[in-house]
């Protein structure tokens, strides 16, 4: 009787089984193999007239771009040679001007190509789901079911369905916004767009030729990258966990029930948040000039000569730390909202229970409060870490680099990023930039995961006991 009803069951789940494009292709019969060219023609025929003409709309849109006299097949055609015709200045006898002729330019040919091929990977999908879909209302017309129309389809959408409705959107911006921007970038680190050579307008594939630049500790660029990748692992180290450490212990002492006026001390510090970043740290940068306020009052106080200056901005070692200790200034209000509201949230019994064992107060912080604190706040520090690394604001606004040696195009406080916006927008070198957007992204891709997964928020998703 069991064998039976399996039977039965596992013969009503295969029409059902919609997820596999294979046993559509197998079983679908020659309407679901006409429909792999006319896309939605099995949805037409099983009824379902307003999504079979939905897919063969978009079928038609795609093919109409494709033809077009600039469309798909004339940016894929000139994407391998990226374009070789100059702008031509060509003499008119009857108006005895010259006219300029435009001739091909090579990012839009790479960014139109790039964006034809999404645009077919998209068609792929729709094609997977065409199929899938007319199979499926074949199958429920054989068995005499109801097939679904166009209303149960979108009130499915607010229910079972209701994460494909909140996941479209999201996912066209990150489509449109991230992922065609990122897929630019990395085939642009494979050609040769830069100042250097006059190939801004036409430029050509020259393969890894960039990135073994990069990594030629021999070369001017490869040595000034490594240089640039150790400062800012160190940085993204020093601004991550003294920002952690610092912001926790004044939070720690803040909350202490002997502290007055709590809410003012977290208010002062909540100014530091309120102040637009780039006022507050363009104020500060004058302040640490030369001939800023800080070294003349160390010389009018006798601290210094007349004549003499600290060199906090032309020092690269008074710079690196100038800037992590400016950094603290920034970061420690943010780390002291986040742990107050922590520490709120830890039981009060279990130190209740510690002060009744003995433990002091350091020993309830090393075994209670921070366990618990690192716990949940592993994923906001890599957040933060990630950011630092990332963090243009400080360095830049800051120091803007300084100071840079003489030939060299990164400044002994340059992140990777800033480093990276000099090359492209001020030095115009988007070869060598995408190469170090390209490395960036993977460093903090491998840094975050291997992170994140050897921590206890992912190993123990419970929750902290």
């Amino acid at each position: 009787m069991s064998n039976s009803l399996a039977k039965t069951a596992a013969a009503h789940r295969k029409p059902g089984k919609s997820g596999s494009l294979g046993s559509a292709l197998k079983n679908g019969g020659p309407m679901v193999w006409l429909s792999c060219l006319v896309m939605g023609l099995g949805n037409i025929l099983a009824g379902q007239f307003i999504k079979g003409l939905l897919f063969l709309l978009i079928e038609v849109a795609v093919i109409v771009f494709m033809f077009l006299p600039e469309g798909g097949i004339h940016w894929l055609s000139m994407l391998p040679g990226l374009g070789d015709r100059p702008m031509q200045e060509i003499w008119d006898e009857e108006e005895m001007i010259y006219k300029y002729v435009i001739g091909d330019q090579s990012n839009l040919i790479l960014l139109y190509g790039v964006a034809t091929v999404c645009i077919l990977v998209a068609l792929v999908l729709f094609w997977r789901a065409s199929v899938r879909s007319g199979y499926q209302a074949l199958c429920l017309k054989r068995q005499g079911k109801k097939v679904p129309g166009i209303v149960d389809d979108v009130k499915s959408l607010f229910d079972g369905n209701i994460h494909k409705l909140l996941m479209t959107p999201p996912f066209l911006c990150l489509l449109i916004f991230t992922v065609i921007p990122l897929l630019y970038m990395m085939c642009m680190a494979f050609t040769n767009y830069s100042k250097v050579g006059d190939h801004l307008v036409l430029f050509d594939w020259v393969g890894v030729k960039n990135f073994v630049s990069i990594f030629d500790s021999g070369s001017i660029i490869g040595k000034q990258f490594m240089d640039v990748l150790i400062w800012t692992l160190i940085w993204a180290f020093f601004a991550t966990f003294l920002n952690f450490f610092l912001g926790t212990f004044l939070a720690m002492i803040i909350n202490r029930p002997t502290i007055k006026c709590k809410g003012l001390w977290r208010g002062v510090l909540s100014l530091t948040i309120a102040v637009p970043q780039f006022v507050s740290l363009m104020i500060i940068r004058n302040m640490f000039l030369e001939r800023g306020i800080v070294n003349q009052m160390l010389q009018n106080w006798g601290f210094l000569a007349k004549d003499a200056t600290l060199p906090f901005l032309s020092n690269a070692t008074w710079a690196r730390i100038l800037v992590i200790v400016v950094n603290l200034w920034v970061g420690i209000p943010y780390t002291v909202m986040q742990v107050t509201g922590i520490l709120k949230n830890i039981p009060a019994e279990q130190y209740e229970a510690a002060r009744i064992d003995g433990a002091n107060a350091f020993q309830q912080f090393r075994k209670i409060t921070l366990p618990y604190m690192i716990f949940v706040m592993t994923p906001y520090m890599i957040t933060q870490f990630t950011g630092n690394i990332n963090n243009f604001n400080v360095i830049y606004l800051f120091t803007r680099g300084d100071p840079v040696g003489v030939g060299n195009t990164a400044g002994d406080t340059d992140l990777l990023v800033t480093w990276l916006y000099k090359l492209s927008v001020d030095q115009q070198k988007y070869d060598v930039a995408a190469v170090i957007g390209i490395l960036t992204f993977l460093v903090l891709s491998v840094v975050s995961l291997i992170t994140y997964r050897s921590s206890g928020s992912y190993k123990n998703e419970e929750g902290f006991k």
